[in-house]
């Protein structure tokens, strides 16, 4: 392990994390088998998002890094490289912990220069993946944000998210709170083989009609949307069906891209589950993260009739949809800014067919 060793003991003058002293210790549990925590106390909680982004928030806060999840497709992969770690097997079992980030953003928001801006949640890896339920480290972020009127989002793969709904329904009274559920993959065993971490899709439904159910608009991410894996007419219809059925208010949806990092994992694999599908990926994205425009234009004609079709209209997006910074509980009582609600008519194109594209 190319991590310096620590004992339990937290003082500060033991362990150095990469010549920068803030590792308290590194924690291995039989609840989470195979798994490494690494404790460590944070600087700092916020994130600037930069002002040429166009993401649809400002400000970003990230409890851990690395993420048990192991979806093998994991745009942030290539993260766990800037600690010397690798972007594969290290990623899925190596885990930062930032064990003080809670204290250290209610700091950060009491400042008198704190404007109140959205801060999302959620954004690199999961808030919610197994090491919340050890840690619970979102019940005191929620909070420290919520004291300071902060509007905020969470999109998570977590069911975990269940436990804190109640104190997001008692913030959402008085700031703006977005809930998001990233549900990609609608087949079980794919699901279970290409997002071996998370919770199933029918826990991950469930949790969305329990959010639902206490008012909150939630929008359903539908991304990556995979060539010749998750993209067959039958399979986008059922998945649109079953989440329609769960209570989401919106559907975003976006086709896979392979940065850096994930594009090795996830190639590795294709070649071990679907070898005969690695060549025309390799083709796809030889030249760009991306996904061609032509399968992207193909995608959009089969896909956005479905989601008109079940009346969960939102805007997609090559790499993170614009989601509205106040899509909060349904409450007439309240007036809340939304924006990119609805996306312009999709051209009408004549899709070629998917072998011409993939």
């Amino acid at each position: 392990m190319r991590w310096n060793e620590a004992s339990d003991s937290t003082d500060p003058g033991t362990p150095v994390l990469f010549g920068t002293k803030g590792l308290v210790r590194s924690v291995q549990t039989p609840e989470f088998s195979g798994i490494t925590f690494h404790e460590v106390l944070a600087k700092s909680a916020l994130n600037k998002v930069p002002h040429s982004s166009s993401m649809p928030f400002s400000w970003t806060v990230n409890p851990y890094r690395g993420c048990s999840h192991a979806c093998v497709y994991c745009f942030a992969r290539n993260t766990h490289r800037y600690l010397d770690l690798d972007s594969g097997t290290d990623f899925d079992r190596q885990v930062v912990v930032k064990i003080n980030i809670a204290d250290v953003l209610a700091a950060e928001v009491a400042r008198p220069k704190w404007a109140r801006d959205h801060v999302a949640l959620g954004t690199n890896t999961d808030p919610y993946q197994r090491a919340e339920g050890r840690y619970s480290l979102m019940p005191g972020i929620i909070t420290a944000l919520a004291e300071q009127s902060t509007p905020m989002s969470i999109l998570t793969k977590g069911t975990l998210l269940r436990r804190d709904l109640p104190l997001l329904a008692r913030v959402a009274e008085d700031a703006p709170v977005e809930i998001s559920m990233s549900i990609a993959v609608h087949d079980d065993a794919l699901q279970q083989s290409l997002e071996p971490g998370t919770p199933t899709t029918k826990a991950r439904l469930a949790t969305v009609r329990a959010a639902a159910e206490l008012g909150f608009d939630v929008t359903v991410f539908m991304m990556p949307i995979m060539p010749k894996l998750t993209d067959a007419r039958d399979h986008l219809e059922s998945a649109l069906r079953a989440i329609k059925d769960a209570g989401a208010a919106r559907v975003v949806y976006g086709a896979l891209h392979l940065r850096p990092g994930a594009r090795e994992w996830f190639f590795e694999w294709l070649e071990r589950n679907r070898p005969e599908l690695l060549p025309r990926y390799r083709r796809m994205y030889a030249g760009s993260s991306y996904a061609s425009k032509e399968y992207r234009r193909w995608l959009s004609e089969r896909i956005n009739p479905l989601i008109d079709r079940y009346d969960l209209r939102g805007r997609s997006d090559d790499d993170y949809p614009a989601t509205s910074r106040m899509r909060g509980r349904r409450d007439s009582s309240r007036t809340l800014q939304k924006t990119g609600a609805a996306a312009a008519p999709t051209q009408q194109l004549t899709a070629p067919s998917q072998q011409a594209l993939f």
